[in-house]
């Protein structure tokens, strides 16, 4: 499996050319999640990736129509996300803020890193993340860390930063 530094490695400079900014234009809901617990999360295309919980981190669902769940780090979430509202449960809604730069991934670019239909990577959260042609690859602005966002979940989430 490919390091979550060798793919910094390789697509950074690509990104740096050729990305561009987006931002979250969809809500979520969230809580803090228990420790322990086990997140699977399944976009429209599948089982994307699993995290086990740590003390501090956020248990988040997308507004997608495949509603996936996902795990945060509380330093993350804080600079990711501001509450709008207290929905119960110790559920919140939480409005989206600041930006990533994001490309689409070719079948050619897996191949080149010798990667079949299925390509995986290891994630910032160091288990493995899938990786497919028409996906895109999302950085931070820090250019810190690297994932996938599935295409259609990454239609329905993010809109392209104006100017």
């Amino acid at each position: 499996m490919i390091s979550q530094k060798e793919m910094l490695d390789h697509f950074l400079p690509k990104m740096e050319i050729q990305g561009k900014r987006y931002k979250k234009k969809s809500l979520i809901r969230a809580k803090k999640a228990e420790p322990g617990l086990v997140v699977i999360t399944r976009t429209s295309d599948g089982i994307e990736t699993k995290n086990t919980a740590e003390k501090g981190d956020w248990l988040v669902e997308n507004q997608t129509s495949a509603k996936e769940s996902y795990l945060i780090k509380a330093e993350t979430f804080e600079k990711k996300y501001s509450l709008m509202d207290s929905l119960g449960n110790g559920w919140g809604c939480y409005r989206p803020k600041g930006e990533i730069i994001a490309i689409i991934v070719s079948e050619e670019e897996i191949k080149n890193l010798g990667g079949g239909e299925n390509f995986e990577f290891q994630a910032p959260w160091k288990e493995s993340i899938v990786l497919k042609p028409g996906d895109y690859l999302v950085a931070s602005l820090e250019k810190s860390e690297i994932y996938r966002v599935a295409k259609k979940e990454f239609q329905e989430t993010y809109e392209l930063v104006k100017g």
